[in-house]
């Protein structure tokens, strides 16, 4: 029978086996490390492409604040207009008030029976004061005023004897009656202004 020494094919073959698995393993760590740096890439790519929307949007933010800022101004600034208006409004309005009072009393006036002497306006309170022939006279006049649109809360302050310098015959009696003025109807001051 023939032996053959199978031992140095076994020890070659064990080297070869040796060699192989560390060409795996080098290959493997290779691997691992190409795979370490590509994904390293692209996380870093991620990261400056996240990077460069947050410079983006703080950019963007930055605008839209300085156009928010603009916006606020804008809003404060109609605000002083609408006050403005409505001051300019209150004064067209009020403006023509005085003349209407005037008018009003004028028309109240119980002709050749009374005159004024005196008309005081303080705000929304007015004071008359005149002569009448009679205490009848005085009752028509506050009679007229009760009716009046444009007055309210009408009182009769004082009635006095008066005697006129000269005409000692002559009786009359002097009144002062104390009023307010009707709050006015901006419709109404429209549609009087046309």
């Amino acid at each position: 029978m023939i032996r053959i020494n199978l031992l140095p094919y076994r020890a070659a073959r064990k080297k070869e086996n040796v060699r192989f698995q560390l060409n795996i393993f080098i290959g493997s760590v290779v691997l691992l490390l190409l795979l370490i740096y590509l994904y390293n890439n692209h996380l870093n790519g991620r990261i400056q492409n996240l990077n460069a929307d947050i410079s983006s949007t703080r950019a963007q933010v930055a605008k839209y604040q300085e156009i928010n800022k603009e916006i606020a101004e804008i809003k404060r600034n109609l605000e002083v207009l609408d006050k403005k208006i409505k001051v300019i409004e209150s004064l067209e309005r009020d403006r023509r008030a005085p003349v209407h009072n005037m008018d009003s009393l004028y028309q109240l006036l119980v002709e050749k029976r009374m005159w004024y002497t005196q008309i005081e306006e303080r705000g929304e309170t007015m004071r008359v004061s005149g002569i009448a022939m009679d205490n009848q006279t005085v009752a028509d006049y506050m009679t007229r005023l009760e009716r009046s649109d444009r007055f309210q809360n009408i009182q009769l302050a004082a009635v006095r004897q008066y005697t006129l310098r000269g005409q000692e015959g002559l009786s009359l009696k002097q009144f002062d009656v104390n009023f307010q003025k009707r709050p006015i109807d901006p419709d109404a001051a429209e549609a009087s202004k046309q």
